[in-house]
This record gives C-alpha cells, sequence and structure tokens, in this order.
C-alpha cells in the first residue's frame, strides 16, 4: 500500500479509522472494527491508530436490534480519514445501496486518499460508488447471486472471506470482518502486532483471504476424531520435513480419511496449510529475532534463502530484507506493499 494511504489520519500522527454507521448497521460488526484496530498497540505500547464513528449525521442511528447508537460526527468525519470502514445494513444494502449522500462521500475520500473497506454486504455500498468497478470483492455468500446481477462489472468471489485490492477491500460476514481487520494490521504493523491484537481478542491470529467462507462441517462430531491435535503437533515442528502420513498417524486416521476431515475442518488442504503455516512463522521470526535469512528459513521449515525469498514474494510482495526493515521491533510504520489480492448460517446473511 501506498504510505499516505496507510498513515494518513488523526491525532499524534495515529492512522485513523472512520466506521460509517448506517440505520439498521449490525452493531457486531461496529464493535468489531473498533475492538481490533482500537486494541493494536505500538512496541512501546502507544495505540497506532484512532477509530472513530460517524453516521450520514451526527445523532442516534438505530441497529438491526432493539437499541440505538449515537453517533458524535456526520460525513464531515470522512475528510481526515486514513481508512474508512463500511459495516453492513441489510435493510438498506441490497435494495437501494446507491441512496443518499454516502456513495458520493465514499468517493470523495478515497480520491483524498482513503483506503475503504467493507465488512459484509457493506460491499454493496462500495460496488454502488463505483469503487469496485474491474475489482475482485468479496460478500456474504448468501448474498453472492443478487450482488452478481446488480454488479456484473465486480469480479464477485462468492467463496473467499476476503478480497484484497490494495486501497480497497472488501469482506464476507461478520466473523470474516475480524479476519479483514486483523490482515489491514498486519499489512500496516506486521504479524507480530495482528497476533497480539488476537491474542488479546482471543481469536485466530490469521485466516487466508483465499479460505473458503462457509465450511460444511467446521468441527467434528463428538464421535468422532478431530484434525486439532494433529495440526497443533505440526506448529511445533515446522522446521522438520513432515509428512502427511505423519500428520494422519498423529490423529489415528487414514491418509485418506485425515486429507477429507482435514479440508472440512481448516477448509484447505494439509499441504497448504502448512505452507501458510511456515510462511507465517517465518514473518514472526523475521520480525522479532535478528536470525540470518538463511536460519529463518531453516527454523519456519522454508528449507532454503531462495525459497523463502520466493514464498515471502509470493505472500505479501516483497523480500525477506525488506520486510525485516518495514516490521522489526518497530511496531509501526506502513506495510512495504500488499500481498496478492486474496481475498454461514441460513435465511438473512448474519453480517
Amino acid at each position: 500500500m501506498c504510505k499516505d494511504r496507510a498513515m494518513s489520519g488523526g491525532a499524534g500522527g495515529r492512522h485513523r479509522v472512520v466506521v460509517l454507521v448506517r440505520d439498521g448497521v449490525l452493531p457486531m460488526e461496529l464493535g468489531i472494527v473498533h475492538q481490533l484496530f482500537g486494541r493494536a498497540r505500538s512496541a512501546a505500547g502507544e495505540p497506532l491508530y484512532e477509530v472513530v464513528s460517524c453516521g450520514v449525521a451526527a445523532g442516534p442511528v438505530r441497529t438491526d436490534a432493539d437499541f440505538q447508537v449515537h453517533v458524535a460526527a456526520g460525513l464531515e468525519a470522512l475528510e481526515g480519514a486514513g481508512t474508512v470502514v463500511v459495516p453492513a445494513s441489510h435493510e438498506l444494502d441490497e435494495r437501494c445501496p446507491g441512496a443518499g449522500p454516502v456513495p458520493a462521500a465514499l468517493v470523495a475520500a478515497h480520491r483524498r486518499g482513503a483506503r475503504v473497506a467493507s465488512i459484509c454486504t457493506g460491499a454493496f455500498v462500495l460496488a454502488a460508488a463505483g469503487l469496485l468497478e474491474g475489482r475482485r470483492a468479496a460478500t456474504h455468500w448468501l448474498s453472492a447471486d443478487r450482488f452478481t446481477a446488480m454488479f456484473p462489472s465486480v469480479d464477485l468471489d462468492p467463496a473467499v472471506l476476503y478480497a484484497d485490492e490494495g486501497d480497497v477491500l472488501t469482506s464476507a460476514g461478520e466473523a470474516a470482518g475480524i479476519d479483514l481487520c486483523l490482515h489491514v494490521i498486519r499489512r500496516d504493523h506486521g504479524a507480530a502486532v495482528a497476533g497480539d491484537v488476537a491474542r488479546r481478542t482471543v481469536v485466530p491470529p490469521h485466516r487466508e483471504g483465499g479460505q473458503a467462507q462457509f465450511i460444511a462441517r467446521p468441527v467434528a462430531a463428538p464421535q468422532e476424531a478431530s484434525t486439532g491435535p494433529a495440526r497443533e503437533w505440526a506448529l511445533e515442528r515446522l522446521d522438520e520435513p513432515l509428512t502427511l502420513a505423519e500428520m494422519a498417524a498423529r490423529a489415528s486416521m487414514s491418509v485418506r480419511t485425515f486429507t477429507r476431515r482435514f479440508r472440512q475442518e481448516a477448509g484447505v488442504s494439509p499441504a497448504v496449510w502448512l505452507a501458510r503455516q511456515r510462511v507465517e512463522r517465518a514473518r514472526q521470526l523475521l520480525e522479532e529475532t535478528d536470525l540470518p535469512v538463511e536460519r529463518v528459513a531453516e527454523r519456519s521449515g522454508l528449507g532454503t534463502a531462495a525459497s523463502l525469498r520466493a514464498r515471502l514474494q509470493a505472500a505479501v510482495g516483497v523480500s525477506p530484507s525488506a520486510y525485516r526493515a518495514t516490521f522489526r521491533g518497530s511496531g509501526s510504520g506502513p506495510a512495504p506493499g500488499p500481498g496478492p489480492g486474496s481475498g454461514s448460517g441460513a435465511g438473512r446473511p448474519a453480517g
């Protein structure tokens, strides 16, 4: 991402995140943004973001629950935003997302250099504003058909958790909003800061945007074994040449059963999961240690420095040295650039 997009905004040089609240907003989605960005801290313990909410106008805003929220500012708050986040409002998004002053305000903020993101059906508003034209996008899978019919020029991926197009990001339901916020924090400040936020919030530190939104069988039935213990075992041995047969044996399953159940529970194959975990371990080591690149490659299980460079370049678009220079021990500073774009329930989307 560009430095001005990453770091423009609020008080004390902090990046200013503005949450645009509309009638019918989902309270959880509003809270997600404040909770996650509000907990991001530098190595010195200083807040890295200033998070504020605004509405179309200052005053009370209805939620989709039995209470209101009060916002102190109207759309003028977008003028100082480094990032604008649009949570879902189901009663508005799929009917008339282009109505009112919101789309024009989002376009103006984006032109001033703000990064714009949406959670769930908030993507309808970004699309109505023209910000997703020709871009890859995500929204809740239950709303995918309607979205595609309304915005055929948007490259909607109905399966992924989130899509990162650099200065415009979109995500699926409420839980995917958590993933998107953590992804943005990782982009801005590295895996260590995002991991700390995740630990404080007691959520998984990282799920790839390309992971499937809807996993048919996310947990094993009580009478069935899970692949979870095998994943924990593998995480402690990423520097070893782990095989599928070894992981299956840890779960007391045949390779075929283990592979099927692993995909059901994790959403990806064991090989893809292992590769992602090794890249994440390498990022952690680059941020938190002074180990040479060769040792980082060995300890993360990526083998050689050349392999580490290739994998990190594919994941985040930079070399190990550039990644370390940006994130090593600083807890702040813009990311050197986004990686490649990557971006349940029944009835009405859960947000």
